[in-house]
Order: structure tokens, then C-alpha cells, then sequence
């Protein structure tokens, strides 16, 4: 069976390929879990890496789970309860907590349809960009189950609660156009484009020191959820150890002396 993430590295810049078109890029099966978390592992530990492109081979972003398999996972054939809630705890939802908790910037390159976990794994990244040829879809209920995978959390904060409600309960897809008139993308390119813009987009946040971009995403995580006063003692903080990297001294010496910075990964 190929491997379902290609890891591709290029500079400052990691690109990430659900690899596996002939199931659409479904995220069932423990191999493409370990993949995905075992990638952000590697990708934090990384001090060189500045930011990752994640997207879909083939025709579709990502199908989300695999729908033929859930047949044998209906009712009993789940297993108990208990046993159940541990496979989700310890499966699926272990890319969340990897993927939106990177502490490198992360582009989603929607190429296809975004379809349920899929449309999950979009909003867990801090950019979506879509080709015209993608869709999203909060489709768990079609199904009969919910969202497992942290969707009913991420999916408000990245549209509002209003339009996140009306994906969830109707379970229709939504296009290109109508994601990026709600906010769920931030462009719509033609699809021939997308890989194109998308290292266009990565090269410019690759541009900014390491450190800067590691300690900013953080702050922007940090205020979804806590005090202003919390978040303002953070940034003080994190400005103390901005002060006093190097990367800070090289970039102010590039700016009084018109030149580029060359920033090293200290």
C-alpha cells in the first residue's frame, strides 16, 4: 500500500501531499493518522521549517472517512460504547490536536472537494487557499453521526457560528465562491494556479524569521480563547525573547542598511 502523506521540503517551505487519489484521500486507517502526526512532530522539531502547504493528490482534497468502511462499524460492529470513544480519542482525533497546535503557519491548498473530517483538516489550518474546482462540506449528519474530529469547535471560529450551523445541519456542500464569500478561504484561484499561488503565499510568510512567525502564530491561537490581560502578559513575554534573538538584530541591521535580511535558523 503506498504511504498516504508525501513530505516534500524545500527550503523554509514543507509541502504535505495526501497521497492516496484511488480513496479520495480518506483519513480512516491508523496509517494515515500516524502519518499526519508523525509529519508535525518532525515539522516542530524543525527549526529551518517557516511554514507548510498541505493539500490532496488527485481530484479531491480529502474525502474525510473512508464511507465504505463505516458499514462494518454500524451499531455493534462499532464494539462497545467505551471502546469506541477510545478509538476516536486515540485515532482520528489525534490530528487536530498535531495538526492545528503546529507551531509553524500552515497553508491548506484545496484542490478538490473538502468533504467532512476533510473539511475539518481545512479549517484546522490557518490559510485556506481553494482552486475553482473545490467544494466544503460539514457533511457528518448526511450520515447519521457527528463530527468527531473537533469540527463542531473549528469550523465556528473559522466562518461564525451562524454559517457554521447551517453547514452542519444541512450538510450540503458549499463551493469555491460561496467558502470564500463566508470567509472560509481567503482566495479562490483557477485550479491549473493553485500549487503556483500557493508557493507564492508560502514564500512570503517563508520570507520572516523563524522565531517571529512560531511565537505570533502561538498569540493568535492563545487570543481565540483567553483574557486580553492573559494574552497581553503572553506578548510581552514572547517580545522579551524577540528582543534577543539574532534574527531580530539581523533583521533591523537589513532595514537600516536597505538590504535583504538573511535570517539563519538560531
Amino acid at each position: 500500500m503506498a504511504e498516504f502523506l508525501n513530505y516534500e521540503k524545500s527550503g523554509a517551505i514543507v509541502t504535505l501531499t495526501m497521497n492516496r487519489p484511488d480513496i479520495r484521500n480518506a483519513l480512516s486507517g491508523a496509517e494515515a493518522i500516524n502519518e499526519i502526526v508523525d509529519a508535525c512532530d518532525t515539522i516542530t522539531k524543525d527549526l529551518s521549517v517557516r511554514v507548510v502547504i498541505l493539500t490532496g493528490a488527485g481530484p479531491a482534497f480529502s474525502s474525510g472517512g473512508n464511507v465504505k468502511t463505516m458499514r462494518e462499524n454500524v451499531g455493534r460492529g462499532a464494539g462497545e460504547p467505551a471502546m469506541v470513544r477510545y478509538s476516536y480519542k486515540n485515532g482520528i482525533q489525534r490530528i487536530p490536536l498535531a495538526l492545528y497546535n503546529l507551531e509553524v503557519p500552515t497553508i491548506a491548498a484545496v484542490n478538490g472537494p473538502a468533504v467532512g473530517a476533510g473539511n475539518d483538516v481545512a479549517c484546522m489550518c490557518d490559510i485556506r487557499i481553494a482552486s475553482d474546482r473545490a467544494s466544503f462540506a460539514e457533511s457528518f449528519v448526511k450520515l447519521g453521526i457527528i463530527p468527531g474530529d473537533g469540527g463542531a469547535w473549528l469550523l465556528p471560529r473559522a466562518v461564525g457560528m451562524s454559517k457554521a450551523s447551517e453547514m452542519a445541519f444541512t450538510g450540503a456542500p458549499i463551493s469555491a465562491e460561496e467558502a470564500l464569500a463566508c470567509g472560509l478561504v481567503s482566495q479562490v484561484v483557477p485550479h491549473d494556479q493553485l500549487m503556483e499561488k500557493a508557493q507564492e503565499l508560502a514564500q512570503k510568510i517563508a520570507a520572516n524569521p523563524g522565531h517571529a512567525l512560531r511565537m505570533t502564530k502561538r498569540l493568535l491561537r492563545e487570543g481565540q480563547h483567553t483574557r486580553l490581560e492573559t494574552l497581553l502578559e503572553m506578548s510581552a513575554s514572547f517580545q522579551a525573547l524577540a528582543h534577543h534573538t539574532r534574527q531580530h538584530e539581523e533583521a533591523v541591521n537589513a532595514f537600516i542598511e536597505k538590504r535583504p535580511p538573511n535570517f539563519t535558523d538560531e
